[in-house]
Formats: structure tokens, C-alpha cells, sequence
């Protein structure tokens, strides 16, 4: 115990972990090292490692998810154009696909403050107001269906693009602070802190009650498969009661379905926003483009009624698309394409591996990030009946002040985030040459991600603070290899 832990995280935490040193971790097995079960791909060293399709896509399907992957990168335009099959763009607007945000099917990266033409295509800030106590049926309205309410001027999200003839909405920027943390050991650790501000607001000030939360582009990999696992599943995970001693309690998002009209378990976002990737994908189409869906069929996107001129500009509303600018057959083709993109198996295990894993279960790491799932059989043909490690109870977590943006969504508070799942956590570098971890990508490794737990996580993170090097090297190379 002493060699592992060192001397003072064990006199420390010593009471603290005896309920969790007598519980049995699982015996290793060879399905772990496909986390995606049979739907698992082969890894290949490249940039091109997350845009391979699921291993058990059935073949009726691939020719569908083939076109939806030429939505997923399509550059959308201005209306009015010559083709009505790709007009619609904005008018305000963050990226002109969906490809400009998810890099390479992973993750997006951060702005670089020393680059003045760096615009955050990858980053998005999501802005709201506080919930008044006597709304207006407007609002209540609003906050039914959003679960917040949209900052007054410029709504749910800042739009940092727009078309021809139309100012953009404003600037995001980002500057970092620096904040120490010190292992049992001694060694110093610096994080970085983002600031968030917005520049050349072009529509009037924000609300002095404004609350601004960025959130970078996550990876795209596996998606299909966590939409698989069963409610039954998730909320047998909200139920637990074997991780309290630890101070961790999460809970479900119950979020508004805009194609039953009800409210159901959220799933998708960083803080379970969309209950489906349906959904998911209408909602990025909409916020992110621009572009229209039935189930948001506002031709002029996410202009506010403050925004008069915004709401004038021409848009690509077409009868033959179902009167909206992306059709229903066009977010089924992106929606299967989102649904069948594979994860891919971990590289080979040896005994420094198992170690890093035998840690993560003694630290108590699985206890948010729940290993291993067996898929509904109700799933789709190729994704159902299968055994995962996502690593991900997809339930939400207070993770205390550092990562706390005082922005609600439904159940989400401020300090709540959603569990994201590790597999394939490692393979940022090999994409685009570096790592942007947490919801705003402000961790630049996975040791940084886990030094900005805090809330629910607090004690696993000091047990993590009082291994030895040696021990917490062990761990993050289990960790980059799922």
C-alpha cells in the first residue's frame, strides 16, 4: 500500500478507501480490448482513424450512411442559389458544416489567442439568462421546450458568422490564467483557466444577467452505440446508492422530445441536452448552420425577434423539402451516418496496463465512468445485443466550481456534466496533434481533466493526487488506451 499510494495519501485517505478496496474489480477480459463488441474496427494509425463505419453496418444500410456522410461534410450556401439542395446557410451562423466543427470525426480544438483570424469554429458559446420567477407565457413556453431562457438580443448561442449584406452577431475570445495543483509528492502541475468575453457585439449589449457557457465539438465515434444501451440501464444507474460514501450521486436529464412531444432521458450534449441523435443532429443543422428541419422549421435559423433585419434576409424554405431547407430524408442520411461510425480496439495490453487499470477501479474512476454495457435488442440491425466499454454512466455530476458555468439546461444545472465516455480518449494526437479535453477543451491531457474534477469527484481526485508517480503514470496510460 505505502509503495502505491505513498505515505501521506495513506494516512490521509486511509479510512476512506477501505470501502472501496473490498469491493471485487472485474478480472480483465478480451472483450475489453473491442470496445465497440463486434461493431469494433481495426486501428489504423491516421487522421482518418474515427471515419470508419461500424464492422456489423448491415449492407442494405450502406449506401445510406455512405450519403449521410456527404451531408456530414457538405458546405452549405447563402439563399438564394442555383441548387435549393444546399442553400439555406444561416444567416447567422458557426460553421458551414458539420465536418468544420468535428475535426476529423473527433473532437474540435480551442481558439489560439495569439491568432487574431482564429475564430472558434470548433467552439461554441451557449448563452441564457436566469430563470425569471413570473414568466411570461413567451418564456414559459421557451423554457418548456429549451429547458433555459435564451439571452434576450441574441438568443441561445452565439453565432460568429454570417451571410453576405448581415453583421455577425460578435467575437468569441478566450484568455487563460494559470492555476497550480501539487501532488502528494510535490510536483507542480499548472492548469490553464479559460476567461470567456465577447467582442464587436453587433446587435446592442448583452444582458447584465447573461450566463456564457462554451462547449467545444465532441468526437463522433460510438454514438449509435450509446443511443443502444437501454433506459432500463440508465436509470438503473441514477438508482444506485453504491457510490454515496464517495460522495457521488448523479442524476438523469429529462429533456423535451420534440418528435413525441414529451419528456424523455437526455442522452446527447455535454449536458444531456437531446434525448436522441436524431435530434442531436436536427438541433446542430439548426443552431450551428443555419439550416432548417421539421423539427425546428424556422427558416431564419436562430435570428431573434430583436435581430429585424436578420429576420428579412431570404432563406431556403422548399416545398419539395418538406418546406423546410433540409429535408426529412437528408437528417435520416445524417442521422444513420452519425449512428454507424465505429469505434475502433485498443491497442495491445501488457502488465503497465493492467496496473493503470487495476488503479482506475481502486481510485474509484468506474464509478462515474461505468465500464461496460450489453446493448438493447430493441437497438437497430448491427448495434443491438452487443457487449460496449464506453466507460460512461451518461448520467449528470456537480463537478464543483472550477468547471461550473452557472448555465442551466432542464435538470443541468450550473455544476452539472454529463460523464462523457473514454473509449477512444487517447486518440486525439493522431488526429490533429493534440488534446482538448472537458466540455470547453481547456485540458490539454487527460492528467489535466482529472485535476479539474471537483464536486461529486472530489475524493477520487484526491486519491488520485496521493498516488506516486510511478503509479499515476500507470493510470493515464489505461486511460489513453481505451
Amino acid at each position: 500500500m505505502k509503495s502505491r499510494w505513498g505515505w501521506l495519501g495513506c494516512l490521509v485517505l486511509f479510512i476512506q478507501c477501505l470501502d472501496l478496496y473490498a469491493q471485487d474489480i472485474p478480472v480483465p477480459s478480451l472483450e475489453e480490448q473491442r470496445p465497440g463488441g463486434e461493431a469494433t474496427q481495426s486501428r489504423a494509425v491516421s487522421r482518418g482513424v474515427l471515419q470508419q463505419f461500424s464492422a456489423t453496418l448491415p449492407l442494405d444500410t450502406r449506401m445510406g450512411v455512405t450519403l449521410g456522410r456527404s451531408i456530414f461534410n457538405k458546405l452549405w450556401v447563402s439563399s438564394p442559389s442555383s441548387t435549393t439542395a444546399s442553400d439555406g446557410l444561416g444567416p447567422l451562423f458557426n460553421a458551414r458544416s458539420c465536418a468544420g466543427c468535428h475535426l476529423q470525426n473527433g473532437r474540435g480544438r480551442t481558439p489560439d489567442p495569439q491568432r487574431n483570424e482564429d475564430k472558434a469554429v470548433s467552439v461554441l458559446l451557449r448563452l441564457s439568462i436566469p430563470k425569471p420567477e413570473n414568466m411570461t407565457s413567451a418564456q414559459a413556453e421557451q423554457y418548456t421546450v429549451l429547458g433555459l431562457i435564451p439571452e434576450p438580443v441574441y438568443g441561445a448561442q452565439l453565432q460568429n458568422f454570417s451571410v453576405q449584406g448581415l453583421p455577425a452577431e460578435g467575437q468569441l475570445t478566450v484568455s487563460y490564467e494559470p492555476l497550480s495543483v501539487f501532488f502528494a509528492d510535490g510536483e507542480e502541475v499548472i492548469l490553464q483557466k479559460p476567461i470567456y468575453s465577447i467582442e464587436s457585439l453587433s446587435y446592442g449589449d448583452l444582458s447584465p444577467h447573461v450566463r456564457m457557457s462554451a462547449r467545444i465539438a465532441p468526437p463522433m465515434h460510438g454514438l449509435g452505440l450509446l443511443e443502444a444501451i437501454s433506459e432500463d440501464d440508465l436509470l438503473a444507474n441514477e438508482a444506485s446508492e453504491a457510490w454515496l460514501e464517495l460522495g457521488i450521486n448523479g442524476h438523469l436529464n429529462r429533456v423535451w422530445d420534440r418528435e413525441h412531444q414529451k419528456n424523455r432521458i437526455g442522452r446527447f450534449g455535454w449536458k444531456a441536452l437531446h434525448p436522441s441523435l436524431h435530434q442531436q443532429n436536427a438541433a446542430a443543422l439548426f443552431e450551428d448552420i443555419g439550416i432548417s428541419s421539421t423539427f425546428f422549421p424556422e427558416g431564419f435559423g436562430a435570428c431573434t425577434p430583436a435581430q429585424i433585419q436578420c429576420l428579412g434576409m431570404p432563406d431556403g424554405n422548399s416545398p419539395h423539402l418538406d418546406g423546410v431547407e433540409a429535408s426529412n430524408a437528408v437528417v435520416d442520411l445524417l442521422t444513420a451516418y452519425t449512428r454507424h461510425l465505429a469505434v475502433v480496439d485498443r491497442p495491445e495490453s501488457d502488465e503497465r496496463h493492467q496496473e493503470g487499470r487495476q488503479l482506475f477501479y481502486e481510485v474509484g474512476c468506474h464509478a462515474c465512468h461505468r465500464p461496460s454495457y450489453q446493448t438493447a435488442s430493441s437497438a437497430p440491425e448491427g448495434l443491438a445485443n452487443l457487449t460496449i466499454w464506453p466507460y460512461t454512466d451518461l448520467l449528470l455530476h456537480d463537478m464543483g466550481d472550477g468547471l461550473a458555468d452557472d448555465h442551466d439546461e432542464f435538470d443541468a444545472k450550473g455544476r452539472a456534466w454529463k460523464t462523457p465516455p473514454l473509449w477512444g480518449v487517447g486518440l486525439a494526437p493522431e488526429i490533429n496533434g493534440s488534446q482538448h479535453l472537458l466540455h470547453d477543451g481547456r485540458a490539454r491531457n487527460v492528467l489535466e481533466a482529472i485535476l479539474w474534477h471537483g464536486g461529486e469527484a472530489q475524493m477520487v481526485r484526491d486519491r488520485f493526487l496521493a498516488l506516486d508517480k510511478a503509479s499515476r503514470e500507470a493510470l493515464l496510460l489505461f486511460i489513453e488506451s481505451l
